[in-house]
């Protein structure tokens, strides 16, 4: 059995995301992260911002454009120094059946975009 890799990345405007706050409010914030998400991020832009772009970057590794995913299906929060990635609901279902047995997440933001990069290893499920 070989072990696949995946990597899924994304680049955000901080000023897309903060115009998004601005029109949609607590709509858009809620639609998209979770409670554990704003807790962490205290309404920080640049952490929104960048949870918004390692979401993009799990949909990008789970390589199926035609798939929806619900956003707070996917969540990422900070327990110590690295970003975790905590999956939910279908989108759990979806990393099972594809054999993901390990992830990891990296973050930045500078002044006016915020990055994220998935890698995800999955067991091969041919048999």
């Amino acid at each position: 059995m070989t072990d696949r890799i995946r990597v899924g990345c994304d680049l955000v405007e901080l000023d897309q995301v903060a115009a998004s706050i601005a029109t949609f409010g607590d709509r858009y914030l809620q639609r998209v992260f979770t409670p554990a998400e704003l807790d962490e991020c205290a309404g920080s832009v640049a952490r929104l911002a960048a949870r918004f772009a390692a979401k993009e970057a799990v949909i990008k590794a789970f390589a199926a454009p035609e798939a929806h995913f619900s956003l707070r299906d996917i969540e990422i929060c900070s327990t110590g120094s690295a970003p975790t990635l905590q999956l939910f609901g279908v989108t759990a279902e979806r990393a099972r059946q594809q054999g993901w047995t390990r992830t990891e997440v990296s973050l930045s933001h500078a002044d006016c975009h915020a990055m994220a990069v998935v890698v995800v290893t999955c067991a091969d499920t041919a048999s």
